[in-house]
């Protein structure tokens, strides 16, 4: 692995582990995909750094586990939104 890609999955892994953002935020913010967001996480950081790998692993299923609360509550925000217009 070249040293820009292991310097990219170890920046995208550090800003997850500091902002706890989801992998969706994490692709907006370094204006990539999400499957190469994914990609990195999940195949490329367990080699570059497999404890920062836990520890963003840590924050991904927790994400997991919070999914059908985000989805709800933008739905919410959707249709507040609507009834304002």
């Amino acid at each position: 692995m070249n040293k820009l890609l292991k310097d990219r999955v170890l920046e995208e892994a550090n800003y997850i582990v500091n902002t706890k953002k989801t992998i969706r935020e994490v692709a907006d913010y370094f204006h990539l995909s999400k499957s190469t967001i994914h990609k990195d996480i999940q195949e490329r950081l367990p080699r570059v750094s497999p404890i920062l790998y836990q520890r963003v692993r840590f924050i991904l299923e927790e994400h997991l586990l919070e999914r059908h609360i985000r989805g709800g509550d933008a739905t919410k925000q959707k249709y507040l939104k609507k009834q304002v217009s």
